[in-house]
């Protein structure tokens, strides 16, 4: 498929997934099932559009088209219409990607043919997926909603954290439990999806305040530094030009919603793809419409 010109040395859409239809916290098991066949079709036939029923994460990366999902069976990449495995079995319950090409950061549980412990903590990738490394919190974190920002990572494991290097922690102070994470490598500023509205962080997720005049959203992602985008649980799709402070209502997502991710189109009409049960969506117009993404 095209991708949107970039504005930026590169644009990243990094990972906003739903960990629960209700805003809540649900694990998968705690052992992942072996990977599919890698040639699974995107279609948008209802059951048959994705990997794996256990979408965690979505990632797009507009400079190179890499269209990636982090899902209980490990992480796929989708870039071409059909689904190809990507490195070991792990259940990826929280993925990011970072500013720099082909590094990642995830969490979860290990699969039948991974090494890592349970939880596997926080893991990083710098080979677009097919290894992985331990950086902190093995057999201690199973971090459901992870984001990047310009200053480091913000995590949730039953505690709201933030680091600087993915090794040493800090708590945050948040008296809320996060849905999704929104985070963006080049801004400082992140989102957390919650039953209660949307809370939003200026300073890497060390200090939150509730937007109450935003609307209650499920799913939100950065396309950029100041363009974000949030999906609520019925579908409805918003979109902000100033950084997940205002909210005006674009379009609908059909389908039952499992993650979304952003990334810069032309001047207020960011790229959202949205994975859902029936398959891969993407809109070129802001979320005003969306067309199956493997759509000529």
């Amino acid at each position: 498929m095209p991708t949107p010109s970039l504005t930026q040395p590169r644009a990243i859409a990094v990972t906003a997934a739903a960990i629960a239809l209700t805003l809540g916290i649900s694990a998968c098991s705690s052992t992942a099932s072996p990977g599919p066949s890698p040639t699974i079709s995107l279609s948008a036939e209802p059951g048959k559009g994705l990997p794996s029923t256990h979408v965690h994460g979505l990632s797009v990366n507009s400079e190179t088209g890499q269209i990636l999902l982090a899902t209980h069976e490990g992480l796929f990449d989708v870039s071409k219409n059909t689904a190809v495995k990507i490195g070991p079995t792990n259940d990826l319950m929280g993925f990011t990607a970072a500013m720099d090409q082909g590094v990642f950061y995830a969490s979860g549980h290990p699969g039948q043919d991974s090494d890592l412990p349970n939880p596997v903590g926080l893991i990083r990738s710098t080979d677009g997926g097919a290894t992985w490394e331990r950086l902190s919190r093995q057999g201690e974190s199973d971090f459901h909603a992870l984001a990047t920002t310009k200053s480091g990572i913000v995590a949730y494991d039953g505690t709201l954290q933030t680091s600087t290097d993915g090794k040493s922690w800090q708590t945050a102070t948040a008296g809320f439990v996060p849905a999704v994470l929104a985070g963006n490598p080049y801004s400082n500023t992140v989102l957390a999806t919650t039953p209660k509205g949307l809370q939003r962080s200026a300073d890497a997720g060390k200090t939150w305040a509730l937007n109450a005049g935003a609307p209650v959203m499920q799913f939100a992602a950065f396309a950029s530094a100041t363009e974000a985008v949030g999906v609520t649980p019925d579908g409805t799709v918003y979109l902000s030009v100033d950084a997940g402070m205002g909210w005006n209502k674009t379009g609908k997502i059909d389908g039952e919603v499992q993650a979304i991710a952003a990334s810069e189109g032309s001047e207020g009409s960011p790229w959202i793809w949205a994975a859902t049960t029936t398959g891969l969506s993407v809109s070129t117009d802001g979320g005003a419409t969306f067309r199956p993404a493997d759509a000529d």
